[in-house]
């Protein structure tokens, strides 16, 4: 999960009297926050990555002011105010090729304050880790920030030659032409063909005086674009591929300046052909209507009409009574609410709820497990049996695994919240790969095996696609083969009396002619093969891997009419 390094001192600043260090995690218990560790005024924190916004020094205190009962709704400083003139994005058409999406906030500073070191450090560590996260390391979005008492509006966002292009790197002292840029620094050698538009322009945000603000996605000009203590107005950007995780990763990055009161204002944008948009609804809050029966059916209980008011108060949102539940209002820094259904659930999180002794109704009869599930425990105690270890994995794997694969692309989440959980597996060897990598340090022979679900594309289901189960193993070691993990295969069937026909199979991700299908009655039940070097090598595992993967509910059937009357 996404973790970051928080300053106490600094969220407490915001709050009205420190925290004792043994209340921390009473306080986190209904959030999506934990506590990793604590050493002097580092917290060490993780979330669930729908909660990103509390990976920030302002974001956690918002939640903490409203769990104490200091604050409630939304802070009021978050307000569009009557724009700047001349603020605004002029889009030329040249950049859609490569990153057509923008927006952008101008937040100031409250009467009396101005940027200090600690918020510039908050905002660009923050800022790191949306590009990690929702940003997909800065090629879906990736943001900017700007000092706009030294920016002359409007701003042009352009692809330009780049032998054109002269400006002084963030963090360096000479000027460089573009060509040196790309050819030297290390941050164009990282990031340089994101914004880069075939093979001699690139993307520019440059103003109406011809600084250079920065080169999208890659870095800052200094001029232009370096923000230092004490500027009170700065402007933020954010350019992508889709308008919506640009408009996403501007709204977590505002609620740095938001916790502090600075007022934010939107920054128009202008293209070519199309009427000005005024930038509002990248800044603005969202409504999402909440039922009073949905609450209702989630919780399990009527709770009355103000104590639910009060709870969405205290997770920092802004409820208004409608016939029927209420219009919650939603900051931009929480994208995570996209439907009633997780608007509910905060309400339910609010109560802090806690294990309870369970009570066992009075019944004349007691449940028991269906045979389905007793028979793949009993799949997994004879992995556990022969040895193998068993790891715990989620149903949602990265972009990495499955590109590394190869095979048949499986169902990709339409908005997902990392590329570290982009697809749901359709076979546990896309969890396994990464299981082979984190283990590297240690040694070999490694024998390791998982009865997980998968899902699997099915036209015919609703949702697009069907919860299977699996049973996966490999074996890493100097004389792993694919021998060994077809006696294996032939073992697991026989122990359920289910006899089988191999047959030769090229699958993805295999050495060629060492892969092979198991079929029952002519329906595939099981695959295996050796894993190809070049995968093994990009997981640095030295040794060579065996792998099979055996589909219980395509096997449950053959089992169960063996056991019917």
């Amino acid at each position: 999960m996404p973790q970051s390094v928080l300053s106490i001192e600094r969220i407490t600043a915001l709050l009205p009297a420190p925290i004792p260090d043994r209340a921390w995690d009473d306080l986190l218990f209904a959030s999506k926050a934990e506590v990793v560790a604590r050493d002097g005024d580092a917290l060490t924190l993780s979330v669930t990555p729908d909660r990103l916004d509390l990976l920030s020094e302002g974001g956690l205190a918002l939640y903490l002011a409203g769990v104490l009962g200091v604050a409630h709704g939304i802070p009021r400083a978050v307000r569009p105010g009557p724009g700047s003139p001349g603020l605004v994005f002029e889009v030329d058409p040249s950049v859609a090729p490569v990153r057509p999406a923008i927006a952008g906030a101008l937040v100031r500073a409250p009467e009396g304050a101005s940027l200090d070191v600690g918020t510039i450090d908050e905002a660009v560590r923050f800022q790191e880790l949306i590009h990690a996260t929702v940003g997909r390391d800065r090629r879906a979005a990736s943001l900017g920030l700007y000092p706009w008492e030294r920016v002359t509006p409007p701003i042009r966002y352009a692809a330009e030659p780049i032998r054109a292009v002269r400006f002084v790197p963030l963090g360096g002292d000479e000027e460089l032409s573009g060509d040196a840029f790309f050819a030297a620094h290390p941050y164009a050698s990282r990031f340089g063909a994101l914004g880069r538009v075939g093979e001699d322009r690139c993307l520019v945000l440059r103003d109406r005086a011809g600084a250079i603000l920065s080169l999208p996605p890659i870095l800052n000009g200094r001029s232009a674009g370096e923000a230092r203590p004490g500027d009170r107005s700065i402007l933020i950007e954010s350019t992508g591929r889709d308008e919506r995780t640009v408009h996403e990763s501007l709204g977590l990055l505002l609620v740095v300046f938001a916790a502090r009161g600075w007022t934010i204002e939107p920054v128009g944008v202008e293209r070519v052909g199309s009427p000005r948009d005024p930038g509002e609804a990248a800044i603005a809050d969202r409504a999402i209507d909440l039922p009073s029966r949905l609450v209702r059916e989630i919780s399990g209980t009527s709770l009355p009409a103000p104590e639910i008011e009060q709870r969405l108060s205290r997770t920092r949102l802004a409820p208004r009574p409608i016939e029927g539940g209420w219009r919650v209002g939603i900051p931009p820094w929480r994208p995570d609410l996209m439907a009633p259904v997780d608007v509910a659930e905060d309400v339910v999180l609010a109560a802090a709820l806690r294990p309870e002794d369970g009570i066992i109704p009075s019944s004349r009869t007691r449940g028991r497990l269906l045979p389905e599930i007793r028979f793949r425990r009993s799949v997994a105690l004879d992995l556990l049996g022969l040895g193998f270890a068993a790891p715990h994995t989620p149903v949602l794997v990265s972009e990495e695994s499955v590109a590394r694969w190869g095979g048949a692309r499986p169902i990709r989440l339409r908005n997902p919240v990392s590329a570290e959980f982009a697809y749901l597996r359709d076979r546990l060897l896309l969890s396994h790969l990464p299981v082979l990598a984190h283990n590297t340090r240690h040694g070999y022979p490694q024998r390791f095996a998982e009865v997980g679900p998968v899902v699997a594309r099915d036209p015919a289901a609703e949702s697009g696609g069907a919860t299977r189960y699996h049973a996966g193993l490999a074996v890493a070691a100097e004389t792993a083969g694919f021998a060994e993990v077809a006696a294996l295969v032939d073992y697991l069937l026989r122990r359920h009396d289910v006899g089988s026909v191999r047959e030769p199979f090229e699958l993805a991700g295999m050495i060629a002619g060492r892969s092979a299908r198991c079929r029952v009655a002519g329906e595939p039940v099981a695959e295996m093969g050796e894993i190809h070097p070049a995968i093994l090598s990009s997981l640095g595992v030295p040794v060579p891997v065996a792998w099979a993967e055996v589909d219980l509910s395509a096997l449950w059937p053959f089992v169960r009419r063996r056991d019917a009357p």
